[in-house]
């Protein structure tokens, strides 16, 4: 993480937003002696297919399959509920 005085940032900007984009570095923004910004690289971007994947990776067994069955008949019918799928995450 990389600290800069507001001024400092205001003139060299162009710059600043290239290390953070480009380096994915943190730069925190400084008036008076105190923190008053942080600028944070964007996360990558992902396709829908890498969020599911993603998604699916934590589920249980039971759960997963019902979500494979569910995409199956989606995709056969062009409507289709997951209703049989619990919710991971509940207690």
């Amino acid at each position: 993480m990389k600290t800069l005085t507001v001024t400092e940032a205001a003139r060299n900007f162009s710059r600043v937003l290239d290390e953070v984009e480009n380096e994915q570095e943190e730069i925190v923004l400084v008036r008076n002696h105190r923190q008053i910004v942080r600028l944070v690289p964007e996360p990558p971007t992902q396709t829908a297919l890498e969020v599911f994947g993603d998604l699916y990776r934590t589920l249980d067994d039971e759960t997963a399959d019902a979500l494979i069955e569910g995409v199956r008949k989606a995709r056969k019918t062009g409507q289709a509920t997951l209703a049989s799928l619990k919710n991971p995450w509940a207690s």
